[in-house]
């Protein structure tokens, strides 16, 4: 699908990508990148892992359909018919946000039909916070190579030679190194997963499910995934549908045609005529990523240097065959390092740490490779004869040995032939160096060949199905069911080593390749020519060559004998001007080339990524979690589960499996359930052959036996047919998964996977199958599982539960825990702890309940030893195992084994619950096999609900946040500032700052929603102006309570106080408070000031006839009667916090005095109300007034006016001093009148708070 890249730069600068149906819109916050440390060379030592949006620059992102916003006033940024392939991600360089897409891709491969993989050729990049670089990138850079450059973009002197321009790119290097022709994506599928671990239904790629190992623009890519995980799931399908997002790895890709007359697989089906793919894919890992000398050995997290997954994908159109083979490379895993130098050969190699600080990241990297790929077959080509190789290899045989994938939990050595990890030391040099020359590299065939066998390889076939409906008739004759279904997995990998891991690794690596798929032509009795040989070679030294030049500078050396067979005189010349190259580019272009790497993962110092938000759409996706009960609702399904441990005894495919699948004792409503799930055991003989491999023949035939019973009972039934939906195998152990052709519509995300428990995870005997599937929003999985045998061996049993729980892994890293519901089916091998004597008494007399107390799995699980939280139905059956063969007689053998419950079924899930658990009378095995059968409940989610939930949350949100979007045509606020950000908890605000206010949101005041009691009341403006503050004042009063009438002077005109305020200067803080000004000096009268305790008014402290006391000014305040009292300090003005002036009597003054000290009044009463004349003065004071400064703000000796009660104050906007009473002391603090101590305050006033 054709991108298109628009941009405009009024009133916001905003960028574009767009399609037919959809677009993605990206905006530049700008305030957020002007702190210090926004940019990648500001110093900050802001840690890598830190992504915080106080560091990161912040961007606005909306992702919706075309029709839906407009882009009229957007231009094209690519020529008219030319677009773009989609984005690499966002990155921030120098303090600007630059948007990466591929402008330049060509098709190089083809692994399956509609799998198609593209080679990156050309990137651009474009500004989002500036538009100064949209005319310089192309005017840099070269997307040819020359004589000056090399294949990788680079000139060798790097930066010489450059002419000087007026501005230089910050992503050139960038653009260079992803213009290089090694980076690759598909559109199809996920290129970063091998074939063996890709959902074969996925419809499109799910940029969150990538393996970010292989991912190699994960840092840039990482802030479109996190915002494409808060979208709605049609958002996401329509945004991973729409190509926007690119997953790019770095290694090679290409695929062969192979013609019909050199295909190997003839035997695969009827002849089509149609050429085969040979395909290799190559995944370099980005975790310990670097150039030759700059990466060595491993890190701390397990990770080594130039770690390559190599994938051989072999094609056939002849019954739609697919082969899949998996080999890896990497660094010697320990701690060592090489100094670059001018003599070939001569580069010194130095261990770094000792072998006991090494171990443990030895331990994680091959634990990882063991969780992913199963055994490990290690293959060392040093060569014994250089100082530097031999301490290597002696050091890695040390790991190795100590490894503990090699050891028990008790810390012994597995016994020979147990070991996870197997190491070949093959001299490569040395064995080369005969008149044989390169062609004896083949002959290390010989000392894995045994782990090739037990390795094995993916093999896929596609089957079509025609189901029929209860009439018998084919639901749909022309569409039948076509899908894949995997026959064999491959279950070890081998990882070859060198020391670059290039020219020596690459070479062997072919070899192998060609092992593993002469095996598959063996199986299907088929042979391959020569010339298909010689195209397989070519591929793999491409592979190596492409390899080379990104480790190494330029291309792999032999690459002439991989290529062609044989070493010519041209090809050792070759290989003479490669290894000078390589020196001249390690000793003086690698370092810039090293700062690139780091630069395009995001490891520089400072270095922050890209934060993106979405003030729609994330707050829908929070509701749309928290409303799920609106648009979603509960289904009952019936599934049917069954284990069988065959004893190897193929003839029993013949018998009639009816009493075990369909047993006829159970209610009719339970029966034809929608899935059926059988596990079996010892599907095939477990020879020391048969351990080591799995052949599908035996499996496929009882898959074929299954089906034919269940859909013979369903139409006896009058019920649809079932059809397979996936089976698995691990040598004698496999699990299908049959289901109604009805129900298929409703599963989705099926997958499957193995692990081995035998012989310490080496071997196949022992170990789990498991699949698992979503069943519309439920999870289901399903794990049958053979584990150790033996009476005594409990404890094994155990860690291979734990071992199978914890390394049996899905795609995304998907446990077996993950799911809703899990059943477990196979058989344990868990036995009775009494003798074989009362054990078969206690069967003939009836009593289970004596032997389910003394059953090894019920104690382990009541000892919380194995597996915890799971549940079995109640044992209402005698002990499945050991019978003879056609008898219903316990074993009557030389070793007579105690009988047991071997085969059992466990389940765990809130949404489950088991209705029959029981056996079934089969008697060609000496196991019987074991049935269950449950009810499960499954979350089923209408999307036409969600969807008009999810547009009416949408537009109500639009309504509150307005047009701060992305889209955006407004001019920048201070409140999109804090826009994007998440609120601590759900349902309340997001969180404030200086510049915007939740309860100011978007410029949209919040309405308060509280409703007094009754009609007749109000809130009681004697409460603290702050709610937190403790008051004894009630927060309603009635409105017949009016405030008394109180003289002019002791109101508060507000008029003049509003205009007063109006007009205030610029704030600034006020003078220091000097006491001498306002109290005469320090000999003058003092008054009585008192902080309150709340902002009250003090008409609740008792009022006392006050004397008349002397300004400064020398003009008598009135007052009546008040003697003076004892001097003391008043409390300074508190500018946030109002504090209040109040008087107090002589008598109470004087008390107070002696009783504290002086310095503190007595803590405020409250009067009796009193009716008292206006001529005596003494009736209570009104509020003071909150905020005001107005020079009328007291009027003395002017006639009462009766007037309606006062109404409640205003907001105070003074310096938080409240004024006592004009019956009080005196002037407040406030008065401001023509004295020369209150002129310094003229003018002041306090911060508000807020």
């Amino acid at each position: 699908m054709s991108i298109r890249v628009r941009v405009k730069d009024h009133p916001h600068r905003a960028i574009a990508l767009e399609t037919r149906t959809h677009a993605l819109i990206f905006r530049h916050s700008p305030s957020s990148t002007d702190a210090p440390g926004g940019g990648l060379y500001s110093g900050s030592q802001v840690s890598l892992s830190s992504n915080g949006s106080g560091s990161s620059p912040r961007c606005m992102v909306e992702f919706a359909e075309a029709g839906d916003v407009d882009l009229s006033n957007y231009r094209n940024l690519t020529p008219a018919g030319v677009g773009v392939s989609g984005t690499l991600g966002l990155i921030t360089l120098n303090k600007e946000v630059f948007l990466c897409v591929v402008s330049q891709a060509a098709r190089v491969a083809e692994a399956r039909p509609g799998e198609t993989v593209q080679r990156i050729l050309g990137v651009d990049f474009y500004c989002l916070s500036s538009t100064q670089y949209d005319h310089v990138l192309n005017d840099q850079i070269n997307p040819y190579p020359t004589d000056y450059v090399d294949e990788e973009g680079f000139d060798y002197g790097y930066n010489e030679g450059r002419k000087d321009g007026s501005l230089e790119h910050p992503c050139l290097a960038l653009k260079k190194l992803l213009s290089s022709g090694t980076f690759y994506y598909s559109a199809d599928f996920d290129l970063t997963r091998r074939l063996q671990d890709r959902s074969g239904d996925a419809p499109t790629v799910a940029i969150d499910s990538l393996k970010a190992g292989f991912l190699w623009n994960s840092y840039m890519i990482q802030p479109l995934v996190n915002f494409r995980s808060r979208l709605s799931q049609r958002e996401k399908t329509s945004l991973d549908r729409s190509g926007f997002l690119t997953s790019a790895i770095r290694g090679f890709a290409l695929t062969i045609k192979v013609p019909p007359s050199s295909s190997p697989a003839r035997a695969a089906g009827p002849r089509s005529g149609l050429p085969s793919h040979l395909t290799l894919i190559s995944r370099l890992s980005c975790r310990r990523a670097g150039t030759r000398f700059n990466a060595r050995g491993i890190d701390d997290d397990g990770n080594v240097a130039n770690f390559v997954e190599s994938e051989t994908v072999y094609w056939s159109p002849s019954g739609s065959l697919t082969f899949s083979y998996v080999q890896v490379r990497g660094s010697v895993p320990v701690f060592w390092e090489q100094q670059s130098g001018l003599i070939p050969g001569q580069q010194k190699i130095s261990v770094t740490r000792s072998a006991e600080a090494t171990q443990p990241a030895f331990d994680l990297h091959f634990e990882d490779l063991g969780t992913h790929y199963g055994a490990v077959h290690i293959v060392n080509l040093l060569s014994n004869e250089r100082p530097g190789e031999v301490e290597l290899t002696q050091r890695y045989h040390h790991h190795i040995t100590r490894s503990s994938l090699n050891r028990d939990e008790k810390g012994a050595l597995s016994g020979s032939g147990h070991e996870l990890l197997k190491e070949t030391n093959y001299d490569f040099n040395a064995e080369t160096r005969g008149p044989s020359g390169y062609e004896a590299a083949a002959q290390v065939s010989r000392w894995i060949q045994d782990s090739a066998d037990s390795f094995a390889y993916l093999l896929s076939e596609d089957i079509e199905e025609r189901p029929s409906n209860v009439q018998g008739n084919a639901i749909d004759p022309s569409q039948p069911i076509r899908r894949s279904v995997v026959v064999l997995q491959q279950e070890g990998v081998f990882r070859t080593n060198c020391l670059d891991c290039l020219d020596r690794t690459n070479l062997v690596q072919t070899n192998i390749s060609r092992m593993a798929f002469e095996a598959f032509l063996e199986h299907r009795s088929d042979r391959a020519n020569s010339d298909f040989w010689v195209r397989h070679s070519s591929l793999w030294a491409d592979n190596g060559d492409a390899l080379s030049r990104i480790y190494a500078g330029t291309g792999a050396l032999k690459s002439s004998f991989t290529r062609h067979g044989k070493m010519s005189l041209a090809g050792a010349l070759a290989d003479a001007r490669k290894s000078a190259t390589r020196m001249y580019i390690n000793n003086f272009a690698d370092k810039g080339r090293q700062n690139t790497i780091d630069m395009l993962l995001g490891r520089l110092i400072g270095q922050s990524p890209v934060h993106l938000y979405d003030p729609i759409n994330d707050y829908v996706t929070a509701e749309l979690a928290r409303r799920s009960g609106e648009y979603s609702s509960k289904d009952i399904i019936r599934i049917w589960s069954g284990t069988f441990n065959l004893n190897g005894k193929g003839h029993g495919v013949n018998e009639d499996l009816s009493s075990w699948l369909c047993p006829p004792n159970i209610d009719e409503a339970q029966q034809n359930p929608e899935i059926v799930a059988v596990g079996f055991q010892e599907i095939v003989e477990l020879s020391p052959q048969q351990i080591m491999s799995t052949d599908p023949a035996r499996r496929q035939a009882w898959e074929l036996a299954v089906k034919k019973t269940l859909n013979e009972h369903a139409q006896k039934t009058g019920s649809e047919e079932y059809v397979l939906l996936r089976g698995g195998q691990l040598v004698g152990a496999s699990l299908s998964i049959f289901v109604k052709a009805s129900v298929l519509r409703s599963i989705k995300n099926v997958e499957g996977s193995v692990k081995k428990t035998g012989m310490s995870g080496i071997a196949g005997n022992k170990g789990a199958v498991a699949i698992r599937m979503d069943y519309a929003s439920t999870s289901i999985c399903f794990v049958t599982a053979h584990l150790a045998a033996g009476f005594a061996n409990y404890e094994e049993r155990n860690r291979d539960y734990k071992t199978i729980s914890n390394g049996l892994r899905f795609q995304r890293n998907r446990a077996i825990d993950d799911h809703d519901t899990v059943v477990w089916l196979g058989d344990f091998n868990y036995r009775i702890g009494l003798d074989n004597e009362e054990v078969r008494k206690c069967i003939q007399m009836g009593n289970l309940e004596r032997l389910y107390d003394n059953d090894q799995l019920n104690i382990q699980m009541v000892n919380g030893l194995t597996f915890p939280y799971y549940a079995e139905g109640r044992i209402t059956f005698d002990p499945t195992y050991k019978y003879d063969n056609g008898t219903d007689k316990y074993d009557t053998s030389d070793k007579a084994r105690i009988p047991a419950w071997c085969d059992r079924i466990l389940w765990k899930g809130d949404n489950l619950r088991q209705t029959t658990y029981y056996t079934a009378p089969l008697r060609f095995s000496d196991h019987r096999p074991v049935y269950a059968l449950f009810l499960c409940m499954i979350n089923v989610v209408d999307e036409k609900k969600r969807d008009e939930l999810s547009n009416a949350l949408y537009l109500a949100r639009k309504s509150a946040v307005g047009n701060n979007t992305a889209n955006a045509d407004d001019v920048d606020t201070e409140d999109e500032d804090l826009i994007g950000y998440e609120a601590v908890e759900p349902g309340l605000p997001p969180a404030s700052s200086d510049k915007r206010k939740w309860w100011l949101d978007n410029g949209l005041p919040a309405r308060s929603t509280l409703q007094p009691p009754n009609p007749t009341s109000i809130l009681n403006p004697a409460r603290p102006s702050n709610p937190f503050t403790q008051s004894p004042h009630p927060t309603w009063i009635d409105k017949s309570q009016s405030r008394p009438s109180l003289p002019q002077h002791d109101r508060l005109e507000s008029s003049s106080g509003m205009s007063s305020s109006a007009t205030l200067p610029q704030r600034k803080l006020p003078p220091p408070y000097n006491p001498s000004l306002l109290d005469g000096g320090v000999n003058g009268p003092t008054r009585s000031r008192a902080r309150s305790p709340s902002s009250t008014s003090t008409r609740s402290l008792p009022i006392h006839p006050a004397p008349l006391h002397q300004h400064p000014s020398g003009r008598n305040s009135p007052a009546s009667s008040v003697s003076s009292v004892p001097s003391r300090k008043p409390a300074p003005p508190i500018p946030k916090k109002p504090s209040q002036l109040s008087s107090t009597s002589p008598s109470h003054a004087a008390s107070a005095t002696d009783a504290l000290g002086g310095g503190f009044p007595p803590p405020p009463r409250r009067a009796a109300t009193e009716k008292m004349s206006p001529s005596a003065r003494t009736a209570p004071a009104p509020p003071p007034p909150r905020g005001s400064s107005s020079k009328n703000e007291r009027r003395t000796n002017e006639p009462e006016v009766d007037e309606a009660p006062p109404r409640l104050p205003p907001r105070r906007t003074g310096t938080g001093l409240s004024q006592a009473s004009s019956q009080a002391s005196g002037p407040g603090l406030l008065d401001d009148e023509d004295d020369s101590g209150l002129n310094q305050l003229r003018g002041w006033e306090a911060l508000k708070p807020g």
